[in-house]
C-alpha cells in the first residue's frame, strides 16, 4: 500500500469514528423495542438502528488493543462482528442493557482476532491462556524489571499467582511474546544446508489411507440410512430432531409439535434407538465396536 493509500485509509477511519461517536444512544424502552422487532419479526431496519447506536463500543474496545501492531480498521471490523453476534443472541426479557451484553461479545471477537493474527504460530485459546496473553505485559511492567530481558523466576512466580496459572505457562508465554517469529526459509546451520521447513514432518494421510477412509465413510452412511428406513415416520421425526441436528430440540417442544406429552416423546425416542441398534447389528455386528453408536 502506497503512502497516499495509507493516508486515505487513515482519513476514512477517522471519518468513520467521528460519525460513529456522534450517533445518538438509545434509551431502555427503544432498545427493548428494537431488540424484540429484530428477534420476533426479523426487522432489518431495527437491527441496523440497534447496532449503529453501539458501534462506538466496537471502536472504544478496539482502541485498547492497538499496541499489538494490528490495523485499527481490522480491530474495529472484528468488533463489529462481535456486535452483530451480540444482536443475534440478545434476549430482551433478561432485562440487561444491550451495551452491557454486547461489550462481552465485542471484546471476545477482538481478542480472538488478535490471538489468530498476532503471530504466525497459533496460540492456545483456553480461558487461562487468553488471560495470560493479554495481561502478561501489564503485569510484567507492574512488578518491574527490564522488559527486554528474560522474566525472572521470582517475577514469573508472582504473575502465576495473580493469574492462577503455572509458572511454566508464564515462562513459556513470555518467551513466545519476546522471541518473535522466525522464518521457515532460514537455514538451521550453515548457508546452503537446507531450511527449517525441510525438517517439518508431513502429517498428511497417504493416498491409500484417504481412499480407505472415504470408502468406510460411504459404507457407514449406507448402513445408517438402511437402519433409519426401519423407523416409522414419527420415530424418524423424533430421531432427526433429537439426534441428527447440531442443536437438539427439547422433549417439551417436540411433544407440542407432535401433539403428545414430553414423556411420550422420550419413550418413542428410546424405542427408536433400540430399533436402530438392532438394525445395525443385523448388518454389521456390534455398532459400538464399529464406531456407529457411542
Amino acid at each position: 500500500m502506497g503512502q497516499s493509500d495509507t493516508s486515505h485509509a487513515i482519513k476514512a477511519n477517522r471519518r468513520f469514528i467521528k460519525r460513529t461517536m456522534s450517533t445518538a444512544l438509545l434509551d431502555v424502552e427503544r432498545e427493548q423495542e428494537l431488540a424484540r422487532a429484530w428477534r420476533d419479526q426479523h426487522d432489518e431496519k431495527a437491527l441496523h438502528e440497534l447496532t449503529s447506536a453501539y458501534f462506538r463500543l466496537a471502536v472504544s474496545i478496539a482502541t485498547r488493543f492497538r499496541n499489538y501492531g494490528l490495523p485499527m480498521s481490522d480491530l474495529m471490523q472484528e468488533g463489529s462482528v462481535g456486535l452483530m453476534q451480540a444482536a443475534m443472541r440478545f434476549e430482551p426479557e433478561r432485562l440487561v442493557r444491550f451495551s452491557t451484553y454486547a461489550t462481552w461479545w465485542i471484546r471476545a471477537a477482538i481478542q480472538d482476532y488478535v490471538l489468530r493474527n498476532w503471530s504466525i504460530v497459533r496460540l492456545t485459546s483456553t480461558a487461562s491462556q487468553k488471560a495470560l496473553f493479554f495481561n502478561l505485559r501489564r503485569l510484567r511492567a507492574k512488578i518491574g524489571g527490564n522488559p527486554s530481558k528474560d522474566l525472572s523466576r521470582e517475577g514469573a512466580l508472582k504473575i502465576s499467582k495473580l493469574l492462577h496459572v503455572s509458572v511454566s505457562d508464564v515462562e513459556e508465554m513470555d518467551a513466545r511474546l519476546t522471541a518473535g517469529d522466525r522464518s521457515l526459509n532460514a537455514s538451521p546451520g550453515e548457508p546452503g544446508e537446507g531450511e527449517w521447513q525441510d525438517l517439518l514432518p508431513d502429517d498428511r494421510s497417504q493416498p491409500d489411507d484417504h481412499v480407505m477412509l472415504t470408502r468406510d465413510s460411504a459404507t457407514r452412511t449406507r448402513w445408517i440410512n438402511l437402519a433409519l428406513d426401519t423407523l416409522s415416520p414419527r420415530e424418524l421425526t423424533i430421531i432427526r430432531e433429537r439426534r441428527l441436528q447440531e442443536e437438539s430440540v427439547t422433549l417439551e417442544a417436540l411433544g407440542a409439535k407432535l401433539g403428545i406429552s414430553k414423556e411420550r416423546v422420550r419413550q418413542i425416542e428410546e424405542a427408536a434407538l433400540g430399533k436402530l441398534k438392532r438394525a445395525l447389528i443385523a448388518q454389521v455386528g456390534d455398532p459400538v465396536e464399529s464406531g456407529l453408536l457411542a
